[in-house]
Parts: structure tokens; C-alpha cells; sequence
């Protein structure tokens, strides 16, 4: 797993290279304003939700009464980091809606990139069909909306998990590889399909390169770490990079 991580990381190097010399800016720089927007605005109804939320659980439970009463400093410290864990991991449950909203609206793009990525990879012609775009669309929303369900469930039980004493201040790096690795499974998605694999067989051939998956997201999410510039750059980056990676994927089986 460890080699595939390091394939998908290195391969956001290579997509800037290969967007840079084919002039695939446009591709990039529009989607990406609009997601830099949505981003931007959403991050901050979300964190100001999410914080009422633990400010509403705190109150309809008396914690915060409790803990007055007691007087411990010690039993304070570790109630306010588990607020803060649990505020995490409902950030992260936020955000992967988002993103899945983002990979729905997104997808003619994100269908596009990825075929003309590969055209160019093996030097042909782009040969644009409508049909196949449609096709490409249908199953991206249909797995996003899949993903959406799984991670759901998923990051419930990490957020049920942060509610444990010390055990639970891990829960916020398991949420994360959750959303890296669904996020990753979209993007290597799209190359999946236009080698003829069904979805079920996606499915099955990215659980088993679970790296693949996990090292496009985690770049995609460490992006968003410098504002403005990674957020725009972050969606479009993560398809090309995933093509890149699944390009030879014969030789990493």
C-alpha cells in the first residue's frame, strides 16, 4: 500500500507538468474558482454549525454544569479536546457532503479531463462523443451518491468512537483516510470505466490498490492547507493526477 501512496503523490508532480506543457489551464481554473467559492462559504457555515452543535449537546446534557461542580481541571481538559475532536469529525462529515455535492455538479468536467488526459497519454487523437461524457456522468454521480452512503455510515461510528476517553482522540486521522480514500476512489473512478470495468468491478479493483486511492486524496486534502491557490487548484489536480496513476496500472498489479 505504502509503494501505491507514494505513486499517487508523486503523480500530482507529473500533473502539473502534463497540465502546464498541454495548456489544460482552462480546464483547471474554472471549475476550480467555482469550487474555491463554494469551498470558502460552505467551510464557514460549517464550522459555525458544528460548533452550536457541541454548544447544544453540552447544554441539553449538563456537561458543562457537571463540570463547574466538580471543579477539575483535569476532567475539563479532557471534555474541551473532546469537544474539539468531536467538532473535527463533524467538519469532516460536512465536508465529505460537500465534496460528494461538488463531485455531482462537477462531473462533465471531471469526465472530460480525465478522457483528454488519457488521449494525450497515449498519443491520439480526442475524439469527443457526447454519449460517452453522458455515460461517464451517470456513473460518477451514481457511485458519489454510493460512496456518500458508505462514508456516512462510516464517519458516524468514528464519530461515536470520538466520544471514548483517549481512544477517541484517533478518530480524527481515521476520518481522514476515510474521506482521502472515497474521495481518491471518484477521481481513479473515471479512468476505471473507460477501460470498460463495470462499476462492480471498480469497486473490487480499487479496494484491492486501496493506496492508489488514499495517496490522491490525501494530496487533495493537504492542497486546501494554502488558501486561495490550493483550494482552486485541488479538484481538476486530483483527476489528472488519478489518470496519471492508473495509466500503467497494469504494471502496479
Amino acid at each position: 500500500m505504502l509503494k501505491e501512496i507514494i505513486i499517487s503523490i508523486e503523480a500530482y508532480g507529473k500533473a502539473h507538468r502534463f497540465i502546464a506543457t498541454h495548456k489544460l489551464w482552462r480546464w483547471i481554473l474554472i471549475p476550480g474558482i467555482l469550487y474555491m467559492l463554494l469551498f470558502a462559504v460552505s467551510m464557514y457555515f460549517f464550522w459555525n454549525t458544528a460548533s452550536d452543535a457541541v454548544d447544544y449537546l453540552n447544554t441539553i446534557t449538563g456537561l458543562r454544569s457537571w463540570l463547574d461542580r466538580m471543579n477539575s481541571g483535569w476532567l475539563s481538559f479532557l471534555v474541551s479536546f473532546a469537544e474539539f475532536v468531536l467538532t473535527l469529525i463533524m467538519l469532516q462529515f460536512y465536508f465529505s457532503l460537500f465534496k460528494f455535492l461538488w463531485l455531482i455538479i462537477g462531473s462533465p468536467v471531471f469526465a472530460y479531463l480525465s478522457e483528454k488526459t488519457e488521449a494525450i497519454l497515449e498519443g491520439r487523437d480526442f475524439p469527443f462523443s457526447v454519449a460517452q461524457l453522458l455515460k461517464d456522468m451517470v456513473r460518477g454521480i451514481k457511485l458519489a451518491l454510493r460512496n456518500t452512503l458508505w462514508q456516512t455510515v462510516y464517519i458516524i461510528a468514528v464519530m461515536l468512537l470520538s466520544l471514548v476517553p483517549l481512544v477517541g482522540w484517533a478518530a480524527p486521522l481515521l476520518g481522514l483516510f476515510i474521506e482521502c480514500y472515497y474521495y481518491g476512489f471518484s477521481m481513479l473512478d473515471y479512468s476505471a470505466e473507460r477501460h470498460k470495468m463495470s462499476a462492480g468491478q471498480s469497486i473490487e479493483f480499487i479496494s484491492q490498490h486501496k493506496g492508489l486511492a488514499i495517496g490522491n486524496g490525501m494530496v487533495f486534502y493537504l492542497m486546501h492547507i494554502v488558501p486561495i491557490i490550493g483550494w482552486v487548484l485541488a479538484p481538476a489536480y486530483a483527476v489528472v493526477a488519478a489518470t496519471i496513476s492508473l495509466y500503467h496500472r497494469e504494471e502496479i498489479r
